[in-house]
């Protein structure tokens, strides 16, 4: 059928006046709520005033409102979306083509900005207060190296110092990602590294580890409690991200809307749960108060298999157990990953938030291979001209399998899949896949059971 047949354009804008002027809390609308961030030291929950010692007291905030459902955007930050957003939603006329599917696919796509991924969507809110609060800077960890150049361009942006703990394993495989964060001003320190006390711990017990997102957010986490004038910050997992991050899906909605379509399906890549609780944030909302049920379906990697092979548990969110307990489904802070291609995707736990939907039935998960996943991006990247990042194409695996099926079956459905980023700086993954160099590697029960017994104890918790 051709495009004017079909009455959608390739590419659906919303006008500047149409970006959201607040963010989303699904929480509001859970009925189950996220079990609260627990002090390791008494294993009660955590106070505000125990979190402004390593988060921004606006931050705080936020991390702890279960019950507004709408929080407005500063004016600064709406100001600051201009610059990259709306971003397109794509009707991906050639890939259905190419599928020979009946199927109808969307993609919402969050590459259109320098830091090439969604996360500028939530460096700018938490690097704006910050900037509020009138501190010198922020730390952070970064996986991939998306977080991190997102939040080196938010920290340029308003003046902010910012010290950034990038995973070794993608310090390594991404130089390019490591010297935009320092074109934009950032000092950039590959973890675990001796710099930290905590550094030092992880590289005596674990010589020569790869590192992992949990190693990196120790170290950032350290040095922003041991700097006077410094906070952390966190590119996904919290509450307050998914709130940030709720504009994706915000303006997929409208988008759809836009055009009468509602769809059957919602596909996200999920690491920390950043992408995919923002993504599907309002149609959650719907399907929570019986307006609309949809089905929606997050996709890891089976090298970091969380939620299909995790534990709903409370645990650390950092390897050097030094944060704050959260109850989320976790490998164990102390499981490091194989050294795969999807740095971004490469942390032990879930968002609370995401894994409390989860245990409720109310979303599925999947865990698929890298090798698979790249098969798929570059199929993709033939047919519809974008090459995507490593993580993004989890959920391109998935959608692609999905519309192959409506083919088997004549189904008409419409899927709707978050394409997170571009991978112009994955170039070192994508010629080990055309290299034939790329292997998968799918942790054991013995692996996995042996984290699980370092659990933290605590009470009512097996």
């Amino acid at each position: 059928m051709s495009n004017t047949e079909n009455k959608i354009p390739y590419k659906i804008y919303l006008s500047e006046n149409e970006i959201p002027k607040q963010w989303y809390n699904l929480r509001a609308d859970m009925k189950n709520k996220p079990a609260p961030l627990l002090n390791p030291g008494t294993g009660k929950p955590l106070t505000a005033e125990e979190m402004s010692g390593i988060f921004c007291e606006e931050l705080v905030a936020q991390e702890l409102d279960d019950t507004t459902p709408y929080i407005d955007i500063p004016q600064e930050i709406q100001d600051f979306y201009k610059m990259y957003r709306p971003a397109p939603l794509v009707r991906a006329y050639c890939l259905e083509k190419a599928l020979g599917t009946p199927a109808k696919i969307y993609y919402k796509f969050e590459g259109n900005n320098t830091s090439g991924s969604h996360k500028l969507n939530s460096a700018i809110a938490q690097a704006y207060y910050a900037k509020k609060q009138g501190l010198k800077g922020v730390t952070t960890e970064t996986g991939a190296g998306q977080w991190g150049t997102a939040l080196s361009m938010a920290c340029a942006y308003l003046g902010l110092d910012l010290k950034v703990y990038m995973v070794k394993v993608s310090y390594e495989q991404k130089p390019f990602r490591r010297e935009v964060m320092r074109t934009y001003g950032a000092d950039v320190t590959p973890s675990p590294s001796t710099t930290t006390e905590v550094g030092r711990k992880i590289l005596a017990e674990h010589p020569g580890t790869t590192g992992s997102l949990g190693c990196a957010i120790s170290e950032a986490v350290e040095v922003a409690t041991t700097n006077e004038g410094y906070r952390y910050v966190l590119g996904s997992v919290l509450n307050q991200v998914l709130l940030h991050q709720s504009v994706i899906g915000l303006e997929t909605k409208a988008a759809l809307d836009k055009y009468g379509v509602k769809p059957d399906m919602i596909i996200g890549c999920a690491g920390g749960g950043s992408n995919l609780g923002g993504l599907i944030a309002p149609f959650m909302g719907e399907k929570l108060r019986g307006e609309n049920d949809y089905r929606i379906v997050a996709v890891e990697p089976a090298s970091c298999p969380s939620f299909t092979r995790g534990k709903f548990a409370y645990d650390f969110c950092d390897t050097g157990m030094i944060c704050p307990l959260a109850k989320m489904y976790t490998l164990g802070s102390g499981f490091i990953p194989s050294a795969n291609h999807a740095g971004g995707l490469r942390f032990h736990g879930m968002s609370s938030t995401l894994s409390q939907l989860y245990d409720d039935g109310l979303m599925e998960a999947v865990a698929v291979e890298q090798t698979e996943v790249f098969e798929a991006a570059e199929k993709f990247a033939r047919i519809e001209g974008i090459l995507p990042a490593p993580e993004s194409s989890h959920a391109i695996k998935v959608a692609m399998d999905e519309a192959l099926k409506c083919k088997e079956t004549g189904e008409e459905k419409t899927i709707v899949f978050g394409l997170t980023g571009t991978g112009y700086f994955d170039m070192v993954a994508y010629e080990k896949f055309n290299d034939g160099k790329m292997t998968d590697y799918i942790p054991t029960d013995e692996e996995l059971e042996e984290s699980f017994k370092h659990l933290p104890k605590v009470p009512g918790q097996e």
